[in-house]
């Protein structure tokens, strides 16, 4: 198996990502379509994640008024345990490390409860109370 996660540089994988989104929010967890996709799309960093060469996982990070936000990470049901979301938080994490701007500013996500000990291992810490987006319950977490 080979597992790779990386920035999408062209506009047939940011689709592929969509799609995956798709799947897992609009469809397993019924996020509301006109919720999933929003504005930011556009100034967001996206990534892909393939096991042989097959679209699995995405995620995305974009700067914010509190810092920057990681978020929209999504993974395949058929993919889940491979360590697709592990792959995915590293590439984000590193691409961050080689973009200046967002050095020493805030990095935080607003996590499922599912996906908190993923986070978890990364550094992520819960901050605040449990919280509701989409009906899914969440907590904020912020890199330490």
């Amino acid at each position: 198996m080979k597992l790779i996660a990386e920035k999408i540089t062209d506009e047939s994988s940011l689709q592929q990502a969509f799609q995956i989104r798709r799947q897992v929010f609009v469809v397993e967890q019924k996020v509301p379509a006109s919720e999933e996709y929003d504005e930011f799309e556009k100034v967001s960093r996206h990534f892909l994640a393939k096991i042989d060469g097959k679209p699995v996982g995405t995620a995305r990070w974009r700067f914010t008024k509190n810092g920057v936000k990681l978020e929209r990470f999504a993974v395949l049901k058929e993919a889940r345990g491979k360590g697709v979301g592990q792959a995915l938080v590293a590439a984000v994490l590193e691409d961050l490390k080689s973009t200046p701007e967002a050095e020493g500013k805030t990095k935080y996500l607003h996590a499922q409860l599912t996906a908190m000990p993923l986070y978890s291992k990364f550094g992520f810490e819960k901050k605040g109370d449990l919280f509701e987006e989409c009906n899914i319950q969440h907590y904020k977490m912020e890199l330490a």
